[in-house]
């Protein structure tokens, strides 16, 4: 009833100033990275490929293109960044 707290975090996650971690950051984004590329499965981006100029009329031609992400990636990515979670810093 009496404790004060100092108010810095002694969670895992944080370092000795208060600061989150930089190999829990990389963890997180691993693991939402995996997560996205197995509920999308891929993602697509348009790409300018031809270009003609006949006089005043000018054309362009745009493909989608898509990028497929395997389900190992996806997988992957989570059990490495679910690794890096669980990983206790030694000190």
């Amino acid at each position: 009833m009496g404790e004060q707290r100092s108010g810095k975090r002694s969670d895992a996650a944080y370092d000795e100033g208060g600061n989150v971690s930089p190999v829990k950051i990389v963890a997180a984004l691993l693991i939402l990275g995996g997560i996205l590329g197995l509920v999308y499965g891929g993602f697509t981006y348009t790409k300018s490929t031809r270009e003609a100029k006949l006089g005043p009329l000018e054309f362009q031609v745009k493909d989608k293109e898509r990028v497929n992400i395997p389900v190992w990636a996806g997988v992957g990515a989570i059990v490495v960044g679910a690794g890096l979670l669980l990983v206790r810093p030694k000190g």
